[in-house]
């Protein structure tokens, strides 16, 4: 199993500098620079950790992402804990985890830093811990569960569906008495004063995660999944191959450890029916393959053909994984190969620089700079500084809150806008370009105008709300 979770993280550092940065990375790191006990997209916690590793190092993108390296990789070695704890022996931990480090979505998720990866390693635990507390009756587990709930709140507040949805399985297969001890109620504590902060400051601001969730529901984000779709990435996010494995530990648990079948059942109708992302089911699966796993090896036994042919399989969804999830690939050969087509994520972290250098040669000395999105804005802010460009302002997310451009500002030199929007705020509009990768690769920037806006018909501050984002 470790022998297995360190091959896994030492790929996953192999890659780590290729490409570049991803626009949530860039975010990340901006939001850093302004830390505040909440953002109306997200809890202060994965902001926090890109400030201390900038201060280190503001330019290692390595050791950016060194922190989703070690919470992937602690996502491979629950499923081998788990297994363990579902009774397998060494050959079922070692293959329960490298079924977890096989997968698309770990893999992705390893490679870049943002909360996705620490959700799914916060769940993980969760499940780890829930199952060792169901195996030995020992209920002062709760504590170590409040505290792992709490920080994961304080990464990403949606973990608390999962494990809303964990508790009514619990409650609903006969586990209530599990509930009624002061344990349970010390780790309601820990985990409501953790995420208090951050809850604070959402009333504070007219609680705008409500806001948000709406429009990602709404398919605002790049990442929005339509309903079937949402049902057939299920069957992608660890692999098509792995797929029988996990529906096989679904059946195995229902057997045993009916909570997580039903918090599974739950947790599908609750995201088909808001609109969620296929991959906020993504915790679930680990749990799922270690079950599926266990069952699994008592069939292979001591059959070195069987494992073999297992093993092959696994070995094949890796590759496939790691081809379409990590940047293998020379960059050049991404426009021809179906890596955009499954990874939106890929097409993201390529471009920056380029970006922001023509983005520097069509700025006017002297004017502000407005963006569509967060990552052009965090692009700015990260390259920007070598062309002597000003620290950007956007609509979009937290950029929001940071602040329009100053009333004084006459000309400002809009990105990502398009040009017929301005015509509302500005009364001189001027096309300077568009934005080229010179890849021929289609990410969210490559085409977006840039665009000299003269004379705002009104002073920022006013128009602002007006410009107001969230996605």
């Amino acid at each position: 199993m470790f022998v297995v979770a360190s091959a896994f993280a030492l790929i996953l550092l192999a890659t780590s500098a290729r490409y570049g940065y991803h626009r949530d990375e860039l975010y990340f790191l901006t939001a850093g620079r302004r830390l505040d006990w909440g953002y109306p997209d997200q809890p202060p916690l994965t902001p926090a950790i890109a400030r201390v590793l900038s201060w280190i190092d503001p330019d290692s993108l390595p050791l950016l992402r060194l922190p989703a390296v070690v919470a992937a990789t602690v996502v491979v070695l629950c499923a081998g804990w788990i297994a363990g704890e579902l009774g397998g022996g060494r050959g079922a931990k070692a293959l329960a985890a490298a079924t977890v480090a096989s997968a698309a979505l770990v893999q992705g998720a390893g490679h870049l830093f943002g909360t996705t990866v620490f959700d799914l390693a916060a769940w993980s635990l969760i499940c780890l811990l829930v199952l060792r507390m169901l195996r030995t009756g020992d209920v002062r587990w709760w504590s170590a569960i409040g505290l792992v709930v709490g920080l994961g709140l304080q990464n990403k507040v949606l973990l608390i569906v999962p494990v809303c949805a964990l508790a009514v399985g619990l409650v609903s297969t006969g586990q209530r008495k599990l509930f009624a001890t002061r344990y349970f109620a010390a780790a309601v504590g820990i985990a409501a004063l953790l995420v208090a902060p951050y809850l604070w400051w959402q009333a504070s601001n007219g609680w705008p995660q409500w806001a948000l969730s709406r429009a990602i529901a709404a398919g605002s984000s790049g990442t929005s999944d339509s309903p079937i779709m949402f049902v057939l990435l299920q069957f992608g996010l660890f692999g098509p191959l792995l797929a029988p494995l996990w529906i096989y530990g679904l059946w195995r648990l229902w057997r045993t450890y009916r909570a997580f079948p039903v918090a599974y059942a739950l947790l599908c109708v609750v995201f088909l029916l808001t609109g969620g992302k296929a991959y906020y089911l993504g915790g679930m699966y680990p749990v799922l393959l270690a079950a599926g796993v266990v069952g699994l090896t008592a069939w292979l036994r001591e059959s070195r053909t069987r494992w073999a042919a297992v093993g092959s399989v696994v070995a094949v969804n890796a590759a496939l994984s790691a081809v379409l999830f990590l940047p293998v690939l020379p960059v050049e050969a991404i426009p021809d190969s179906p890596t955009l087509a499954v990874n939106y994520d890929a097409g993201e972290t390529i471009g920056w620089p380029r970006y922001v250098a023509q983005i520097a040669a069509a700025y006017p000395p002297g004017a502000a700079i407005l963006t569509a999105n967060y990552g052009e804005a965090g692009a700015i802010e990260r390259y920007g500084a070598e062309y002597g460009l000003p620290t950007p302002h956007s609509g979009h997310n937290a950029y929001w809150w940071w602040g329009p451009p100053p009333d004084t500002a006459t000309e400002v030199l809009v990105v990502g806008i398009d040009p017929a929007r301005l015509t509302d705020l500005c009364t001189g509009v001027e096309p300077t370009g568009t934005l080229d990768n010179a890849l021929n690769i289609d990410n969210d920037e490559q085409g977006a105008p840039l665009t000299l806006c003269h004379h705002p018909r009104r002073p920022w501050s006013q128009l602002w709300p007006t410009l107001r984002t969230l996605g």
